[in-house]
C-alpha cells in the first residue's frame, strides 16, 4: 500500500492534477491486476448476500416504490431488476436504483468500518447494472465484473478508512459515489481522465448530510446508497462523453475538505495499492447474521448468550438497570448519546428501530433471538413488558472500547462492548463480547456455507425452489460466467407476488 498526504490547496497552487485524490483513484482504476482467488470467492458470497436481503425485501414498500419507478424506463439492451423476469430490462441507471434500494432496505448486507461507516456492497448493483447493459457491445464477462467489484470495495474502504465524514455531519454515502464510479471504470475499461472526471462528478452529486440517519429515520435511508449509485452510473455516462467535472474536488480551496469535511487545515493520509497490487480491501469486510446496524450486531449475541444463561433478565420487573459500555460510535450513532427520544419510542419507523441499541438488546435480550421481520413488528415493539426493559438500557463511551473499535490490529480491533445489568435483588450480570458471532474473528465466522444458508432462508416462502438453485449455481459459476449469462445474476419473484405488493403511481 502507498499512503497519500491529501489536504487543501489553495487555488493558486495550481495543484498538478496526478496530485490530486481524485486521479490516483482513478490509477488504482486502471491498474490492470487480476483479482485473487480468495477476493473472488468472496465477491460470490457478497453477491449471494445482497440478493439474499434484496429477497426478503421485495414486497417492502421502499423496494415496491423504486422498482415501479425502474418499470418506467425500460430500455435495450439494459440491466435487470430484482424480482422481475430477466428478460424485463430498463436504463442501467435506475436498476442500480432499483437494485440498490433492494439490497439496503434491511440493513442486512456487509459492512465495514473504520474511520466512518459503509456497506461496500452498495458498490455492486451499478457496477453489475453496466456490466448487464454493455455486456455484448463492450465484450464484457464475469472476469470484468470481477475486476469491477474488487475496485469499487477498495476504494471504499480506503476512503473510510482514512476519511471521517459523520463527524462533520455528512452521510457514509459520500465515499460510495466515487468508488462505485471507480468500479465501474475499472469493468469498462476506461483510461485514467475519463475516470478521474467521473470521480469528481460522483462524489460532487452525492455529499449530503447524515438527518437521513438521524432522529425519526425515514425511507430515505434505504434509497441514498442507490442514488450514490446511480449517480455514478449517470457520472461515468457524462464523463464518458467528454463531460467534465469540478477539480480539485476533494483538495480545493472550496473542495469536499475545505468546506464539508476538516476544513482548511486538514490533513488525511489515504491509503492505496501500490501500481501492480492486488485489490485486498474486501477481505477486511464482514456481513452481518442479523437485520440490523453493524454495531448491534456483536450485542445482539451477547444478549442472546445472557438470555439463555440469566433467564430471570427476560423480565423487565427483576431488572434495575442495563449500561451498554461502548466505543463512541456505538454511542453517539445507535445509543442513549445520540440523544434521539425516537430511539425509546415505541412508534418509531423501523428504520429507527434498528438504530437503537437499547431497543435491539431489550427484544434480543427477552427473545434470545433476532428476526428480520418480527423483531421490528409493531406490535413486538409496544409490547409493555418490553417498553418497560428498553426504557432501563443506556449506553456509556468506554475508551478503551473506543480504541479497539479503531485499532489497525485484527486481534483487537472490536465492536462490541460490556454489559452491565444490575438486578432488583442487588445482584449484577457483567458480560462482554468483541466482535459478532459471524465476524472473521468470531465465534462462528460466515463462509460460504453460512451466505447460502442466509440466501436459503431469506428465500424461503418468497421464490420457487427451483429459482433459489438457479440463482445460486449462477453465482457460484461468477468468474467464467458469459456476457449474456450476466443477465442471470438476478432473481425472479413467482407470479403474483410483486402484482400483491402493489405499485404506487408518481410522475413516471
Amino acid at each position: 500500500m502507498v499512503t497519500h498526504d491529501v489536504r487543501v490547496h489553495p487555488s493558486a497552487d495550481g495543484l498538478a492534477r496526478e496530485d490530486q485524490l481524485a486521479w490516483k483513484i482513478a490509477q488504482v482504476a486502471t491498474d490492470p491486476v487480476e483479482v485473487t482467488e480468495e477476493v473472488t470467492e468472496i465477491i460470490i458470497n457478497r453477491v449471494i448476500d445482497n440478493a439474499a436481503v434484496a429477497t426478503a425485501s421485495l414486497t417492502r414498500d421502499p423496494a415496491v416504490a423504486s422498482r415501479a419507478q425502474a418499470q418506467r424506463h425500460p430500455y435495450r439492451p439494459g440491466a435487470t431488476v430484482f424480482g422481475l423476469e430477466p428478460t424485463e430490462r430498463v436504463s442501467p441507471e435506475w436498476a442500480a436504483w432499483a437494485n440498490g434500494v433492494a439490497v439496503r432496505e434491511l440493513d442486512y448486507h456487509d459492512t465495514f468500518l473504520a474511520a466512518d461507516y459503509s456497506h461496500p456492497a452498495d458498490n455492486i448493483p451499478a457496477i453489475l447494472a453496466v456490466a448487464q447493459h454493455l455486456a455484448d457491445s463492450r465484450d464484457l464477462t464475469g472476469r470484468e465484473l470481477l475486476r469491477g467489484i474488487a475496485t469499487g470495495y477498495e476504494i471504499q474502504v480506503n476512503l473510510v478508512r482514512a476519511i471521517c465524514l459523520h463527524e462533520h455531519k455528512i452521510d457514509h454515502v459520500a465515499h460510495l459515489g466515487p468508488s462505485a464510479a471507480a468500479g465501474i471504470g475499472t469493468l469498462l475499461g476506461l483510461d485514467s481522465e475519463t475516470i478521474f472526471q467521473a470521480i469528481g462528478q460522483a462524489l460532487h452529486t452525492t455529499t449530503a448530510t447524515r438527518q437521513s440517519r438521524k432522529g425519526q429515520i425515514s425511507t430515505w435511508k434505504a434509497h441514498a446508497p442507490a442514488f450514490a449509485g446511480k449517480m455514478a452510473v449517470e457520472a461515468v455516462d457524462r464523463a464518458m462523453r467528454g463531460q467534465t467535472s469540478p477539480e480539485p474536488i476533494y483538495e480545493g480551496e472550496d473542495g469536499v475538505i475545505a468546506w464539508m469535511l476538516d476544513g482548511p487545515q486538514a490533513h488525511y493520509r489515504v491509503p492505496l495499492p501500490a501500481p501492480g497490487a492486488p485489490k485486498l480491501a474486501i477481505l477486511d469486510t464482514y456481513t452481518k447474521e442479523h437485520s440490523a446496524e453493524y454495531q448491534s450486531q456483536a450485542l445482539i449475541d451477547l444478549a442472546r448468550k445472557i438470555h439463555h444463561e440469566h433467564p430471570q433478565v427476560r423480565d423487565a420487573d427483576n431488572v434495575e438497570s442495563v449500561v451498554i459500555h461502548t466505543s463512541h460510535h456505538t454511542h453517539y450513532v445507535i445509543g442513549s448519546g445520540a440523544n434521539d427520544p425516537e430511539k425509546y419510542d415505541p412508534t418509531a419507523s423501523r428504520e429507527t428501530l434498528d438504530h437503537s441499541i437499547p431497543y435491539i438488546f431489550a427484544v434480543a435480550l427477552q427473545d434470545g433471538a433476532w428476526h428480520h421481520a418480527r423483531s421490528y413488528a409493531p406490535e413486538r415493539a409496544a409490547r409493555p413488558d418490553t417498553v418497560a426493559l428498553w426504557h432501563k438500557i443506556t449506553t456509556a463511551e468506554d475508551p478503551e472500547w473506543t480504541r479497539r473499535y479503531h485499532s489497525k490490529d485484527p486481534d483487537e480491533k472490536a465492536f462490541g462492548g460490556r454489559v452491565e445489568i444490575t438486578l432488583t435483588d442487588g445482584s449484577t450480570i457483567v458480560e462482554e463480547i468483541a466482535v459478532a458471532d459471524a465476524h472473521p474473528y468470531g465465534a462462528r465466522p460466515f463462509g460460504r456455507e453460512q451466505y447460502v444458508a442466509k440466501f436459503r432462508t431469506l428465500a424461503q416462502g418468497v421464490l420457487d425452489d427451483d429459482e433459489i438453485e438457479r440463482f445460486l449455481d449462477v453465482a457460484e459459476r461468477l468468474p467464467h460466467l458469459s456476457g449474456p449469462q450476466l443477465g442471470e445474476l438476478t432473481i425472479t419473484a413467482p407470479a403474483g407476488l410483486l402484482a400483491g405488493a402493489g405499485a404506487p403511481g408518481g410522475i413516471f
